[in-house]
């Protein structure tokens, strides 16, 4: 298996596209770390990935339960081979009407998040070790009322292009994939129920193969970049959204 005796963390994995990274990542024999918010979710997630899935309850934001985190880590498994920080979110809110809490709310999450999140692993960490963040068409073609979510993406991808220069010669490699639409439970429920319909059409007319995305395409994309055999890809963004940015 690629990853036997590699420890692997995703941040955001108790559902989705991060559930599906760390189904993926546990099928490959890493022993896999998943963080949330919800401890219910989590414990079904955990139940359902197997006994060697470890799950801690973390708000990537708050810089005490990402330290804590990693202290974890580091005294039960002693290193960390493939970080996936994942955990993101945001709203729909066109300019005029979006609120001070959302701004500060996906910021917070989808940028603060991810910096705490990559510094915090780092020390345990050692050459040939990857880091794939997730992040979004939407940070160079975000749809109407995504403006927000779309600049915290595009900010993940500029942290990426500095964080690869300064850590040169340490053998960790940093990348991004960024999904299109997904099929997840919550774009189910991100529209409302009169734009479902007309949201899922489009999104499947804007795919070149005819269909949004699925969690396991995007841990495919995760599981190809941290393995040995994407050793001389670092700093890419990968756009895994069935040709769709290339219209």
């Amino acid at each position: 298996m690629l990853f036997e005796n590699k420890v692997a963390l995703v941040t955001g994995g108790s559902s989705g596209i991060g559930f599906g990274i760390a189904k993926a990542l546990a099928r490959q024999g890493a022993k896999v770390i998943i963080t949330g918010r919800n401890a219910t979710k989590l414990t079904k997630a955990a139940q359902i990935l197997g006994p060697e899935v470890a799950w801690f309850i973390v708000d990537v934001t708050k810089s005490s339960e990402v330290a804590a985190l990693f202290e974890r880590v580091k005294s039960d498994y002693g290193q960390l081979d493939i970080l996936v920080p994942n955990a993101g979110g945001g709203t729909i809110a066109s300019i005029g009407s979006i609120t001070e809490e959302q701004i500060d709310q996906t910021l917070n999450t989808n940028v603060k998040g991810v910096i705490l999140t990559v510094q915090g692993a780092l020390p345990l960490m050692k050459a040939g070790g990857s880091i794939v963040i997730t992040g979004s068409t939407a940070s160079f073609n975000p749809p109407p009322g995504m403006s927000v979510y779309g600049a915290s993406k595009a900010a993940v991808r500029n942290l990426v292009r500095s964080w690869i220069q300064e850590i040169k010669g340490s053998g960790i490699r940093i990348n991004v994939v960024s999904p299109g639409p997904v099929h997840t439970e919550s774009l189910e429920t991100f529209f409302p129920p009169e734009q479902k319909e007309a949201a899922f059409t489009h999104m499947n007319g804007q795919s070149t193969v005819g269909r949004i995305g699925t969690p396991e395409d995007i841990a495919n994309a995760v599981v190809f970049l941290s393995n040995y055999a994407a050793s001389y890809i670092n700093g890419v963004e990968l756009f895994v959204d069935g040709g769709a940015s290339q219209i």
